[in-house]
């Protein structure tokens, strides 16, 4: 039993005979009869009574009919829901970020989304990247963008698309006076954020590893959870931050703290990350072309600061 064999028995059915069947299908009388036939054959029933008139259901042929209209319906639902879904008018895209994106686009990037594809849903989340990684890995998320480095095998890591120089930031200005070394950090009064991921935030384990190699540790005066929080703190002088300039400008934090920069030189840097074997959907890549975007617009806006 095929579509196309329901199809032309309910065709029969509308239209009373073959010969107009087939005429309205665009057919030839004995290909639409050989594929009654076939359906009868594979159901071993007769669905219909031939007479010189018009066709006569049988009681197998009666029975039939309601289920090969709900089947066809189905099948016609199932392509349109798809064709929606490739077409951009219809579907969820889901996809992950670092958790301090929103400070940067992602309400300019739901705003052009939802203007450009108004039949799109959309789903952010926004987690430590280790988080974001391992949600796109589980197929939990389409994609994502993280900062490198991440360690899930699955994954396919896409070329850096941002990137953003780490530094020291202080209200102490006596504390700002050069270019900060491993050594120094060890010493300072830090504020570290990431709390719940301190072990998998990437600027963390980039650190950590210097440390080590250095043979000191790094240790946090306070530890919170929300870069925003950390930056207050800062501010207020209970501590110290490291993290960019874009997001001290971003935050507004650039006339209440300095900065200096890390040496050798760290930098945050970002990509995005897929699972190797699940192509990701229409809706999805489009909205990554979006985010693409927005961070060349960030990238240009903060150049002047990383010179």
């Amino acid at each position: 039993m095929t579509l196309q064999q329901l199809s032309y028995f309910l065709a029969a059915i509308e239209h009373g005979t073959l010969s107009k069947a087939a005429e309205a299908l665009r057919l030839s009388q004995p290909s639409l009869s050989e594929q009654i036939i076939r359906l009868e054959e594979s159901l071993g029933a007769t669905l219909f009574v031939r007479t010189n008139r018009r066709l006569q259901l049988t009681e197998a042929g009666r029975r039939l009919e309601p289920f090969a209209q709900a089947t066809l319906s189905a099948a016609r639902q199932g392509h349109d829901a798809v064709q929606s879904y490739r077409s951009l008018s219809g579907g969820v895209a889901s996809f992950g970020t670092f958790g301090s994106a929103h400070h940067y686009f992602l309400t300019e990037l739901v705003t052009v989304f939802r203007q450009r594809y108004p039949e799109m849903r959309l789903r952010l989340l926004g987690y430590n990247s280790s988080e974001v990684a391992r949600a796109v890995s589980d197929g939990e998320l389409e994609a994502g963008l993280v900062m490198l480095p991440v360690d899930e095998r699955n994954l396919k890591v896409n070329e850096p698309v941002w990137s953003a120089r780490v530094g020291y930031l202080s209200a102490d200005p006596a504390r700002l006076e050069g270019a900060k070394t491993i050594e120094d950090l060890a010493r300072a009064p830090l504020i570290l954020t990431e709390a719940r991921w301190c072990h998998g935030d990437p600027v963390r384990r980039l650190l950590n590893a210097r440390a080590h190699a250095a043979g000191v540790a790094l240790e946090a005066l306070i530890e919170v959870e929300h870069q925003a929080t950390g930056f207050e703190l800062a501010a207020r002088g209970l501590g110290d931050m490291i993290a960019t300039r874009p997001i001290l400008h971003h935050l507004g934090y650039q006339d209440r703290l300095g900065w200096v920069p890390i040496e050798p030189p760290l930098f945050e840097v970002f990509a995005f990350i897929q699972r190797h074997d699940t192509p990701i959907s229409p809706a999805t890549r489009v909205l990554i072309a979006l985010m693409r975007e927005q961070l060349e617009n960030i990238q240009r806006r903060y150049a002047e600061l990383e010179r």
